[in-house]
């Protein structure tokens, strides 16, 4: 079967999903390891039963809706390419906000950095990538989490950075940071259930907190008072309607300038607050 054959049978097959022209040709470019301008180009190749039976799995997969990015294992974030697994959340723009934000407050300094909840290492490896002399911390739960944050930063040759396998901060002890950065769970149970098909893919564990959503955002404020540095700053990415209420709780816990900064869309996505003692 040619490609401009299997194309025409996949857009059929996805015609319920949006912008799935572009999902058939990025899947072609992964099963043949070729780029999305050979693929368009060379329509005519015909693909092996092999080819056919793998493009037929992924094209199942995708039309139950589950994200390309899962399917291709890979995902671009601060124009950098990220391995994903289920394992992990897939990276969003929204959370490049962050770093954005992280970097201004680092400018030329030879800082530490923490990046809590790290995931795939998106946000840790961006920082690190984009700041050598800076040394950066990620951590996360799971050894098999921590081991594809290792593996991304490898991919890059990163010498500035290192993960460990933590229950947020139970393995860092009396280390202290310059700066702290977070994309912690922040969805409440039932936020969860009416968002569910859009992220009913991803892990459980990195969407849903206890306490109406601010379960884990409070216990990063908390006791992120007792690893930064006097003057260091805290950063923590949230649901765009919770701009208030965790405004409140950097104001409980004696936080200074405080700030919400928007994301690419206009809503509220990331609070940062500076410890003043």
């Amino acid at each position: 079967m040619k490609i401009k054959k299997w194309k025409k049978f996949a857009l059929n097959f996805l015609k319920k999903i949006n912008n799935s022209n572009l999902d058939i040709e990025v899947l072609l470019s992964y099963v043949l390891k070729k780029p999305r301008s050979w693929i368009i180009c060379y329509d005519n190749y015909y693909l092996n039963l092999k080819e056919i039976k793998k493009l037929n799995k992924l094209l199942i997969r995708r039309f139950y809706n589950e994200p390309l990015a899962y399917l291709i294992h890979r995902k671009e974030f601060w124009s950098l390419n990220f391995f994903v697994s289920n394992k992990t959340m897939i990276p969003r723009p929204d959370s490049e906000i962050l770093i954005e934000q992280s970097l201004i407050k680092i400018k030329n300094n030879s800082y530490k950095i923490l990046d809590l909840g790290t995931g795939c290492g998106n946000i840790a490896i961006s920082i690190a990538y984009s700041k050598s002399n800076c040394y950066v911390t990620g951590i996360d739960y799971s050894s098999e989490i921590i081991n594809i944050a290792k593996y991304n930063a490898n991919k890059f040759n990163l010498k500035n950075i290192n993960f460990i396998c933590s229950n947020w901060f139970n393995s860092i002890f009396n280390k202290k940071y310059h700066i702290i950065v977070s994309n912690p769970p922040y969805i409440s149970y039932k936020e969860f259930f009416y968002l569910q098909e859009n992220l009913r893919f991803e892990p459980i564990t990195a969407l849903i907190a206890k306490n109406n959503g601010f379960s884990d955002i409070i216990k990063i404020i908390k006791y992120s008072q007792n690893h930064l540095f006097n003057r260091g700053w805290l950063f923590i990415e949230h649901g765009w309607t919770q701009k208030k209420i965790v405004q409140k709780f950097f104001k409980q816990y004696h936080y200074i300038n405080i700030k919400t900064y928007k994301d690419y869309s206009g809503r509220n996505r990331v609070t940062s607050g500076q410890k003043y003692y």
